[in-house]
């Protein structure tokens, strides 16, 4: 098997910053490895004997060294104590596996103390997918805007109200110094390493790399990767009924009005409590029905795009298509070309 093609060798310059990766046991092996070997991606296909030091230098750093059983059930080794880290440049948290949804919080003060501690010396904190979780008992992005996997934003905003998340973005840089840095959902911890690889080796390093691991921006944003699903745990009884006669009914014609007309409310108190009720107005709530079941139907159908919007209730094929992009990030036939199942890995 060939060798893979080494990354770019710098020309002499600044030495190389320390990035100390956070391994705890609610961490996902894949986020951590990934950004261990994209991170150090010089030393790792150079070996030791390289002559040319690489813009960074990488260490897995715990709560106590040796090995760490991991959340994914496979034990990761953790080179240093934080307890040995004095200062460094980078600290990055992977992603965070929260059992049942929750996170309960307080279960490391001694990473939170040291979290706190390498910002107060000049630290970047960065958050890849959940791990803001832990990077937020800091207190460091109160007030603050980040972002968080989309799955989880309704859980992180219930344990940190503070702060303001904003799931459809990729990356967020917060922060007077620009020290607070949080990537969004899964596998955007690619956005996250290449920022910082062209932030501080440049632009041209960035690109090599990101060619090396055939690793790509998500320029589109995340909207495009989120699915609607309407809050149901509101507890408004006549709201709940309309939102499940909604469920099968949204491309009738005018389904607000008939939801009105299929209640015992009047239309001002109807519309009132919906959007207190699921954090919608009722049209837009309808709207993002019919995009939602819109995109399963560019997924597993060849249907031309207009038929689409006709079934999920627009008869105005442009407006259907400016809708779609409004709400999604992407044209419906950018979407059916980005997440329809190539003919390669049909069966």
């Amino acid at each position: 098997m060939p060798r893979p093609p080494r990354p770019p060798r710098p020309t002499a310059g600044p030495a190389p910053r320390h990035v100390a990766l956070l391994a705890l046991p609610d961490a996902v092996v894949s986020t951590l490895a990934g950004l261990y070997d994209v991170m150090n991606a010089r030393a790792v296909l150079d070996g030791p004997g390289a002559d040319a030091p690489g813009p960074f230098t990488v260490e897995v750093v715990g709560e106590r060294v040796g090995p760490l059983m991991l959340a994914s059930g496979v034990p990761f080794q953790v080179q240093r104590s934080v307890d040995e880290v004095a200062a460094t440049d980078i600290v990055i948290v992977p992603s965070v596996l929260l059992r049942h949804g929750a996170w309960p919080t307080g279960r490391y003060p001694r990473l939170v103390a040291w979290l706190r501690r390498m910002h107060v010396h000049g630290a970047l904190l960065c958050s890849a997918c959940s791990g803001l979780f832990l990077i937020a008992e800091t207190g460091l992005f109160d007030g603050r805007d980040a972002t968080v996997h989309f799955a989880y934003a309704r859980e992180f905003a219930a344990v940190h109200p503070a702060v303001t998340i904003h799931p459809e973005r990729v990356l967020v840089v917060s922060g007077r110094r620009e020290e607070l840095v949080s990537s969004g959902a899964s596998t955007t911890w690619h956005d996250l390493v290449l920022y910082l690889i062209a932030r501080f080796a440049g632009a041209t390093d960035a690109q090599a790399i990101a060619r090396l691991y055939a690793l790509q921006w998500h320029q589109d944003g995340l909207a495009p990767y989120i699915s609607f699903e309407g809050r149901l745990d509101h507890g408004d009884a006549e709201i709940l009924a309309a939102q499940r006669w909604l469920a099968t009914h949204f491309a009738v014609a005018r389904p607000v009005e008939e939801m009105i007309r299929r209640s015992s409310l009047a239309e001002r108190t109807f519309k009132r409590r919906f959007t207190a009720a699921t954090g919608l107005a009722p049209l837009a709530y309808v709207q993002r029905l019919r995009i939602e079941d819109a995109k399963r139907r560019l997924e597993r159908t060849e249907a031309p795009v207009d038929e689409i919007g006709w079934r999920v209730g627009y008869e105005d094929g442009a407006f259907f298509r400016r809708l779609f992009k409004r709400t999604t990030g992407l044209a419906p036939g950018a979407y059916r070309r980005r997440f329809r199942i190539p003919d390669f890995a049909r069966p």
